[in-house]
């Protein structure tokens, strides 16, 4: 979960080399290093490739760049008509830099360390895509999905078709398991969310297994509730991202059955750190341990977090204090 980034020192200065966000995540020499700075300063199970879910927006021909201090910014597909600025196809030649990072990390990482490639869901892009940028309730996509569902679901058919084939390049390229980041899944009431979320994620499943059988894949539909189940049952991933909103003792005995969970600490327990660091990991190890189990965060590591916090997370999983 975001393990490289602006809470290491050394992120800071790569950082500080390249002229935009952007710019590092398609320079494969900078973003292989910042790949693997968590890896020599953690020794980290698993090395995250370091890129943005908006590189698929980018290499379908919308205009993307990252302002500081704002976020993300794109030109906004506000009316049905701006779909066909789109490209039918996802450029992966707008991408052959992140697939160079993968390839190069690849080589550099010890073999028994994984390495994990992700992508956005096509929900979670399409409502950046739509809006123009990030909003608290993401209201302008789900006007959008109400208003124009035919629209909408062209949308997501190419977030779907450019998605998949974007993962099945990252595997061509060595990642070892790849997850699928429904960031916002949270802000739609059941029906939507079985609808937008669920059977786009299912058929990106498929289309990525049609071409690497076997591909291992994480599904993480943050904000799911009480549709996580329904989740589990209808998309066929290897595990699940659990966010730290998640019950415990309900993920123990109702989802981990099921697959192997990923999850779930709370990124402010995390910055706080001492007893709240120590009670949240204590309490996590002990509901989990009976299965299969990725310890993660429940979201994204904050920038503001002391790396001493994240020295004694890792030394408390694997029992050394």
């Amino acid at each position: 979960m975001r393990q490289a980034g602006r809470y290491l020192p050394e992120y800071r200065a790569i950082r500080a080399r390249a002229e935009s966000f952007l710019d590092l995540c398609f320079n494969a020499t900078l973003a292989t290093e910042v790949t693997l700075q968590p890896i020599r300063r953690f020794g980290f199970d698993a090395a995250i490739l370091f890129s943005d879910i908006l590189v698929v927006p980018h290499a379908l021909g919308q205009r993307v760049s990252f302002e500081a201090g704002e976020g993300p910014q794109l030109e906004a597909l506000s009316e049905p008509s701006a779909l066909k600025k789109l490209h039918a196809e996802i450029d992966h030649e707008m991408l052959e830099s992140v697939y160079e990072t993968i390839e190069r990390v690849k080589a550099g990482v010890p073999p028994t360390t994984a390495l994990l490639g992700f992508c956005g869901a096509p929900w979670t892009v399409a409502t950046y895509m739509i809006a123009g940028h990030g909003t608290a309730d993401q209201a302008p996509a789900r006007l959008f999905a109400y208003r124009h569902p035919d629209a909408f679901g062209i949308l997501i058919d190419r977030l779907v078709e450019a998605s998949a084939s974007y993962l099945v390049k990252q595997f061509a390229a060595g990642v070892d398991a790849v997850q699928i980041f429904d960031t916002w899944a949270g802000v739609l009431p059941a029906g939507e969310f079985r609808k937008w979320c669920i059977e786009p994620t299912a058929r990106i499943v498929a289309a990525v297994r049609h071409q690497v059988p076997g591909a291992r894949i994480i599904g993480f539909p943050r904000g799911a509730g009480t549709e996580l189940l329904r989740y589990v049952e209808a998309v066929p991933v290897d595990a699940i991202g659990l966010d730290w909103m998640t019950e415990l003792g309900f993920a123990s005995h109702e989802i981990q059955p099921r697959r192997t969970i990923q999850g779930n600490l709370d990124p402010l327990a995390l910055r706080v750190g001492g007893e709240a660091l120590d009670r949240g990991v204590d309490a996590i190890l002990q509901a989990f341990a009976g299965g299969p189990f990725i310890f993660n965060l429940g979201h994204g590591i904050l920038p503001d977090t002391p790396i001493a916090h994240v020295e004694r997370l890792i030394a408390r999983v694997r029992g050394h204090v």
